[in-house]
C-alpha cells in the first residue's frame, strides 16, 4: 500500500478504516465534533486510524480487544467503550470473548470498571439483540 502523503490522503485512508470497524458510530462521533474541535475530529481519523489502526502489525480484532482492555483500566471512557464494544462486534469479537476480557479486567483494574464496561457491554449487546450471553 502507498504511504500517504497529503492531509486529505491520509484522512482518507483513515476514513475507509474508521468506517470499516466503527461503522455509523464512528462517523457520529467525528460529526459531533464538527461544531466544537473539528482539528480533534480530522486527527482521531487521519492519525488514529489511518496512522495507527491501519498498521499490519496487529489484526483489527486484536486492536479491539486491546482497545476495549485499556479503556476498561482507565475508567470513565464508558461512551468510547460503547463505541469500542459495537467495533469489536464487527470485528469478530463474540459477546462471551468481550465479557471474558472484562472479567479478566477486574483482577488488573479492579471491580468497579469491570462493571461499568460489563454493564456498557450490556446495553450494547441488547441494543443488537445479543443477551443473553451464554
Amino acid at each position: 500500500m502507498d504511504e500517504p502523503t497529503t492531509r486529505a490522503e491520509r484522512y482518507a485512508r483513515g476514513r475507509t478504516v474508521l468506517d470499516a470497524i466503527d461503522g455509523t458510530a464512528g462517523a457520529n462521533v467525528i460529526e459531533a465534533l464538527d461544531d466544537i474541535s473539528p482539528e480533534l475530529g480530522h486527527q482521531v481519523v487521519a492519525w488514529g486510524f489511518g496512522e495507527v489502526y491501519s498498521r499490519p502489525g496487529l489484526s483489527p480484532r486484536d486492536r479491539q480487544l486491546v482497545t476495549l482492555g485499556m479503556l476498561t483500566a482507565l475508567g470513565g471512557c464508558e461512551p468510547q467503550l460503547e463505541v469500542h464494544i459495537n467495533a469489536a462486534l464487527n470485528v469478530g469479537l463474540t459477546s462471551q470473548e468481550i465479557t471474558e476480557a472484562f472479567l479478566h479486567a477486574a483482577v488488573y483494574c479492579g471491580f468497579p470498571r469491570a462493571l461499568n464496561a460489563t454493564f456498557t457491554a450490556k446495553k450494547v449487546f441488547a441494543e443488537r439483540g445479543l443477551l443473553p450471553v451464554a
